[in-house]
């Protein structure tokens, strides 16, 4: 995981805006979990203020990113509270996503990773 760390870094040292904003805003599609293809929906929006937001399996959250990338930390979310069939996969989202420390953006691909050695990896959405 170092590796990624220095990724990140050298990236860090190329670009003066310290956000997500230059360098990958958007909306991205979450396609696995710790190697594991995600089997249900979620989508994480990064915005230019420093916005978070997205869809998870059942219900919509929003707040804010409290670190300047490469670093990746959550602020409190704010989340609907929809039941649906998929509530246990919509659990792995949330528990993962808070778990996540750093993040790395390259050619349309965001992965979310941890020094424990977790890791989320999401494509940007077409």
């Amino acid at each position: 995981m170092a590796w990624k760390r220095i990724t990140a870094l050298a990236l860090l040292a190329t670009c003066t805006d310290e956000s997500f904003t230059g360098y990958g805003t958007g909306r991205y599609i979450l396609h696995e979990i710790d190697g594991t293809t995600y089997g249900a929906n979620a989508v994480l929006e990064l915005g230019e203020d420093g916005a978070i937001s997205g869809e998870a399996p059942c219900n919509l959250f929003s707040g804010a990113l409290k670190s300047p990338y490469p670093w990746f930390e959550v602020g409190p979310l704010a989340v609907t509270r929809r039941a649906c069939p998929h509530l246990g996969e919509e659990q792995v989202f949330f528990a993962s996503l808070e778990e996540m420390t750093l993040a790395e953006v390259s050619e349309g691909v965001l992965i979310l990773s941890n020094e424990a050695g977790r890791e989320m990896v999401f494509h940007r959405e077409p």
